[in-house]
């Protein structure tokens, strides 16, 4: 394994821990609609795609009353919940401080994702923040990956990591023709073997360690 020219990471559950103001803002939607809430659980194990790619098989016709519920939901508390998962700091720090141009893409609706790397006071560590909805399909079409390879300045390649949680984030990965690599134990996805990864990191820790050998070789 060579060390990354770029990495670039998925958000919620790689990144930061954002669950309880989804869970809320999605739990408020579903009781608008009569829905059974879901647990926090539920939310980590079901919640992969963008919510244009979701609601319309969740909610029929009616699914762009409940996008619009959704978000006057998320936009109240989202800020409120977003937490780093631990390390994550020092694997961005270490990457930054190694000359590794970083980006993410996720499935959060784009300007709530750049809303939380500027609460965190990260969004300048980023050379592009894409989410749902920035370009013209989302993960796991290579669409928003493209983007971020652009400002970047990177041609896609097996030295551009694309860090995630899930088996969806791998698969992404893979069409868009960067390496897989799995943070974590994907157990909320039904495990690691499951996801289709390249490489994996246990947790940040372990990646902040990868990624300090790789340098040093």
């Amino acid at each position: 394994m060579q060390a990354p020219h770029a990495i670039l990471f998925d958000w919620d559950n790689t990144l930061v821990d954002a669950w309880p103001g989804v869970t809320q803002a999605l739990n408020e939607t579903f009781t608008a609609f009569g829905l059974r809430p879901w647990s926090i659980a539920e939310v980590r194990g079901r919640v992969r795609r963008s919510l244009r790619d979701t609601f319309p098989a969740m909610f029929g016709e009616a699914w762009e009353r409940a996008r619009d519920v959704f978000y006057e939901a998320l936009e109240r508390s989202h800020l409120q919940h977003i937490v780093p998962l631990p390390g994550a700091a020092e694997t961005l720090a270490r990457a930054l401080s190694s000359g590794v141009a970083l980006a993410v893409v996720s499935n959060k609706t784009g300007r709530y994702l750049r809303r939380e790397a500027e609460a965190l006071g990260w969004a300048q560590h980023f050379a592009a923040l894409i989410g749902a909805g920035d370009a013209e399909a989302d993960k796991p079409d290579p669409a928003p990956f493209r983007l971020a390879l652009a400002a970047i300045g990177a041609e896609a390649s097996e030295q551009v990591w694309y860090v995630g949680d899930t088996a969806l984030d791998m698969h992404a990965a893979r069409n868009a023709g960067l390496l897989p690599v799995l943070l974590g134990d994907a157990r909320h996805d039904g495990g690691a073997e499951a996801t289709g990864y390249a490489v994996r990191f246990a947790d940040h820790r372990d990646l902040v360690e990868g990624l300090a050998r790789l340098v040093r070789t």
